[in-house]
């Protein structure tokens, strides 16, 4: 059976403020692909990402994606609001909601249970990091965007987001990731951007 593509990329190239940010990208993500953005500061990784979750308009060429979860350096949740609350909300973005047992379950994994009922503003970052964690276990979208997912997580919290990932991609799903640190995970690729080459690396 062939896989059909959860994101299509043809000669895509950003602008911002009038200047391209890097050459034509093309590339086919598959259900199970995991994809590392690679580049200097402001070579346009974050960029990118805001473009192919919808949120950056200034582009050339095209790019087909099925509904994409998108977590850029703000985790997007409120810090009047507990754990269980910002990941009640953030899954009606999505047009579902949860159970609560579902939802405990997820801040288990992620290692946050003990805050479900602290307001986020009394947690640390990379506690906050966690809560984004247990979003991304209940969600039920494919293609994940993540934007230097590894700020403020220490050892123990990355190798969770390792996990996570993987199990993602192993379950049929995709990320793109931007991150100045590698995440070893197995069979994947890379997309180098700057001002003068954008290509994929087996």
């Amino acid at each position: 059976m062939t896989l059909q593509p959860l994101l299509a990329v043809n000669t895509l190239s950003c602008e911002r403020g009038g200047r391209r940010l890097f050459s034509p990208v093309s590339l086919s993500v598959l259900p199970g692909d995991y994809v590392e953005l690679i580049g200097a500061n402001g070579s346009g990784k974050s960029t990118l990402l805001r473009t192919l979750a919808g949120l950056h308009s200034q582009f050339t060429g095209e790019y087909h994606s099925q509904d994409t979860l998108y977590q850029g350096h703000r985790l997007g949740l409120d810090g009047l609001l507990t754990p269980l609350e910002n990941l009640a909300w953030l899954a009606g973005l999505e047009d579902h909601t949860l159970d609560h047992e579902t939802t405990l379950n997820a801040l288990d994994r992620t290692g946050v249970l003990t805050m479900a009922y602290s307001l986020c503003a009394a947690m640390s970052a990379g506690q906050q990091r966690r809560v984004a964690m247990a979003r991304w276990v209940l969600s039920s979208r494919k293609l994940w965007l993540l934007d230097e997912p590894l700020t403020a997580l220490d050892a123990s919290a990355q190798g969770l987001l390792r996990d996570i990932i993987a199990e993602h991609c192993a379950n049929g799903g995709a990320v793109i990731c931007a991150t100045h640190n590698a995440i070893a995970i197995d069979g994947k690729s890379e997309l180098i951007l700057d001002a003068a080459i954008a290509e994929t690396l087996p």
